[in-house]
């Protein structure tokens, strides 16, 4: 049986009606035939990059998304293919060397793990601060940096239709599998959240969940829904599917399958919101794109929209404030204007906080009440996610201001600050406080979330879960 709330798809307004995907990478990618359009040295860089940092594209990305008659210099491009500056020099002279030199495997996985250590693979405390125990044993897959919001990386959702060159979870894809975050199952998800009543939120990621079967999805999702956990509200899906292969809802073997998923957790009655990340107004014109997002919000979920801002992609405040007003025409909810993080290639990437917020501004004051449900620009940084809220003079003292938009102490939640004025400065550890402090306010008592108990004894104070250590 179909499922009723679903649009059905009406091929005659998709590119293609049913394509079948085909994914390229180190191996295949000079079977593409835009890239004899490339010279020989961005042909190059591409397979120098990809041996440090992933690289996968799609056919839909490749016809589709990316304008070839301005590669190498066309946003889509730069997205998904890697371009030499993306590496540091040392690093490209030593990854390129040992391929004109027709080095074994052995000895350029070995020099491509060494660079990879020298780029923060996981930042922001991931494998320190974020990982749970359960029963004394960390757990596996899953992390907890905010009370409300538990992540959870299902195994089979560990890679994506394509790419993205800027992706701060590169680590997942890389075969580093030490640090690689993964669970194979639900069940000490299920046992966590009913010993975590502060656990409102579980958001699946990866990777991309949605490359999964929906078979394959349900199996973690279905018996959250069985498990009937009364703090239970949320269930966010982060994808990038919606851009990267809209056909998974439209044209796939299981696509009507996955609809009905989405359906199902709605009925329940929990809230579902599907975490779509947009980073730029190319992904958002295609045809299959609005006939995704419509079938989607018919099963009841709600799409909300988030990207980082971007060098040589979207560092322009036109085009942001172009792709809010795209998504809110289509029915999805601006979210964020992320930071890029401190990981890969950000230096190729990355904006100083200055340049950041200025661009944020400029875009916001061009929308409507609408679309100004987004927040930004935000770093997502070990204390919590900070917002650049603006650059103002303070008696004699230029400063920047900020505040937490989540934290891993809910105090510090609203709390603005000020660091002093830094035109340079990319990253929240490069800020220096203001006023002549020798620390911003979360430095002074550092706070570790006590993961085992909630109750309210000697050692933790008001925030319920936060150990204060002096």
């Amino acid at each position: 049986m179909s499922i009723s709330i679903t649009a059905p798809i009406n091929a005659r307004h998709l590119s293609a009606a049913s394509p079948k995907y085909r994914a390229f990478n180190l191996r295949n990618f000079r079977k593409i035939p835009q890239i004899e359009r490339l010279s020989a040295s961005d042909a190059f860089a591409v397979e120098v990059v990809g041996n440090v940092l992933p690289f996968r594209a799609n056919n839909y990305v490749i016809d589709e998304l990316i304008d070839w008659d301005k590669a190498p210099d066309d946003p889509m491009f730069r997205l998904t293919f890697p371009q030499r500056n993306m590496l540091r020099p040392r690093h490209f002279d030593r990854i390129a060397n040992l391929l004109l030199d027709d080095a074994d495997q052995k000895m350029l996985q070995t020099a491509a793990t060494e660079i990879r250590w020298q780029l923060n693979p996981h930042p922001a405390g991931q494998l320190d601060k974020n990982v749970p125990r359960l029963d004394g044993k960390r757990v596996q897959g899953i992390q907890h940096k905010y009370r409300e919001t538990v992540l959870f990386f299902p195994s089979q959702g560990q890679t994506c239709h394509a790419f993205c060159s800027f992706c701060f979870r590169w680590p997942q894809f890389v075969g580093m599998e030490d640090i690689k975050f993964v669970a194979k199952e639900a069940d000490a998800l299920i046992r966590y959240l009913r010993q975590h009543p502060e656990v409102t939120d579980v958001l699946f990621t990866g990777g991309d969940p949605l490359v999964m079967t929906a078979k394959n999805l349900a199996a973690y999702i279905d018996p959250l829904l069985e498990a009937n956990l009364p703090n239970l509200r949320t269930i966010r899906i982060g994808s990038k599917s919606l851009s990267y292969w809209p056909y998974r809802f439209l044209t796939d073997r299981d696509a009507d399958d996955l609809l009905r998923l989405f359906e199902r957790i709605v009925k329940s009655g929990l809230h579902l919101a599907i975490m779509a990340h947009f980073n730029h107004t190319a992904e958002l014109k295609t045809a299959a794109l609005e006939q995704a997002v419509r079938r989607i919000r018919n099963t009841g979920a709600v799409i909300r929209t988030q990207s980082p801002l971007l060098r040589h992609i979207n560092d322009d405040a036109n085009m942001w404030a172009e792709m809010w007003r795209k998504q809110v025409s289509l029915g999805m909810i601006p979210y964020y204007m992320f930071v890029v993080r401190d990981t890969g290639a950000q230096h190729y990437f990355g904006l100083p906080l200055v340049e950041a917020w200025h661009i944020f501004q400029q875009a916001y004051q061009q929308v409507s009440g609408i679309c100004r449900t987004v927040r930004g620009p935000s770093m997502s940084a070990s204390p919590g996610k900070v917002q650049v809220l603006g650059v103002p003079t303070v008696g004699q003292d230029r400063t920047i201001a900020l505040r937490f938009l989540q934290a891993r102490n809910p105090n510090w939640v609203q709390r603005p600050f000020f660091a002093r004025y830094d035109a340079k400065a990319i990253w929240l550890d490069e800020l220096r406080p203001a006023f002549g402090k020798s620390r911003f306010f979360y430095e002074e008592r550092p706070v570790e979330f006590n993961r085992q108990s909630l109750q309210v004894t000697g050692g933790i104070d008001e925030n319920l879960g936060y150990v204060i250590r002096t």
